[in-house]
């Protein structure tokens, strides 16, 4: 297992900077559209998303499945967390985020993550009759995430995920599979410097099957007789939004006990990280957050990508760039035990923004 991590960590981690190089600077907008399962760019946990996903150096725990697999290492032993989100708020899209992480052997961690997404009912409408009337139906995407990480040695950690996709309504469905990789460095006396790089949602092409793409149609033979057939329509193969994160941290302690060394009750923790996104525009991201003994944690976040401060014309996100939350994590045991709730915001225009709650228990 640890020969097949380090082979496959090396050989999809080396093919996404490759790849990456070939990239323009400014991404490939004129893509965007094209790929499906656009989901996956959703990140469903509080904490990153307070401060926009900038953590990916160093992120902990479970939540790492989204910003980079290498942080499952640190699992100490059993981590379960619950998160949900009001998307978009007047939209009615909710999210819900299940997952528990275990500590296997001295250095290795497995996780397993349940990302579902209830967008509510939409009026069921065909051609005949237009203004509805037929009911409701409700679009459904759930992913599924198995993750393994390994701590290498005291400075580098990786991680590789598999994750099964699905996504569709009642009689439409369509189902996938893909792959994320990641690797963490950190340095330093106090381990404060640090660097990370994810490659994510890789795999092959996805294409809806089902029921609700056939459509009765009539055929007149020779003779001038029709038949009711039944006609089947094919949709066309969409590709994974795939996408290569480089990470970069650093803990600033301000504060020395008595033997002269960094107090760590105080901290302060800057992060940045750049997105090449193989369908959209890039992305820039930057991150402070704020933490006392590890217990009350404040950060903010702000994501940046062309245009997105020149108005309604040139932005073409509903996310208007900030971001801000808040962890207070009680230990209530002699193991040091955790007990955690996060909030995030994220700021939109239009919509009332993202909320994001969550509650996690370190065992």
């Amino acid at each position: 297992m640890k020969s097949f991590l380090k082979v496959s960590l090396s050989a999809v981690l080396t093919g996404g900077l490759l790849a990456t190089g070939f990239q323009a600077q400014a991404g490939n907008p004129e893509r965007a559209g094209q790929a499906g399962a656009t989901q996956l760019l959703i990140n469903p946990y509080a904490r990153s998303a307070g401060w926009a996903a900038a953590n990916g150096a160093f992120s902990r725990g479970l939540e790492s499945q989204y910003t980079n697999v290498a942080g499952i290492a640190y699992t100490k032993r059993t981590e379960v967390m619950f998160m949900r989100s009001a998307w978009l708020v007047g939209t009615g899209i909710n999210i819900n985020a299940f997952g528990v992480s275990q500590r296997v052997g001295e250095t290795g961690a497995i996780g397993l993550g349940i990302t579902s997404i209830n967008a509510g009912k939409i009026e069921r409408t065909t051609e005949d009759q237009p203004e509805g009337g037929l009911g409701t139906f409700t679009p459904r995407f759930t992913n599924i995430a198995l993750s393994y990480a390994k701590c290498f040695s005291d400075n580098i950690y990786g991680g590789i995920t598999v994750r099964a996709i699905s996504e569709g309504i009642d009689n439409v469905k369509a189902q996938g599979v893909s792959i994320d990789a990641g690797v963490q460095y950190h340095t330093g006396k106090q381990e404060q410097m640090h660097l990370g790089v994810a490659l994510k949602n890789i795999g092959p092409k996805m294409q809806y099957k089902g029921d609700g793409l056939s459509t009765q149609g009539t055929v007149t033979n020779a003779y001038g007789n029709e038949y009711q057939l039944t006609l089947n329509n094919r949709s066309g193969a969409f590709e994974l939004p795939a996408l290569l994160n480089i990470s970069l941290g650093y803990d600033l302690y301000f504060l020395k006990d008595t033997a002269g060394k960094a107090d760590k009750t105080h901290r302060v923790t800057v992060a940045g990280n750049y997105t090449s996104n193989s369908f959209t525009k890039d992305n820039y991201m930057f991150g402070l957050e704020y933490g006392w003994r590890n217990i009350v944690m404040v950060r903010g976040g702000l994501t940046v990508e062309k245009g997105i401060f020149k108005g309604e014309g040139n932005r073409t996100t509903a996310f208007t760039g900030p971001s801000c939350g808040a962890t207070v994590e009680i230990p209530f045991t002699e193991k040091k035990s955790t007990v955690a709730v996060d909030y995030s915001y994220r700021f939109t225009n239009p919509f009332g923004g993202v909320h994001t709650f969550g509650l996690r228990v370190n065992l």
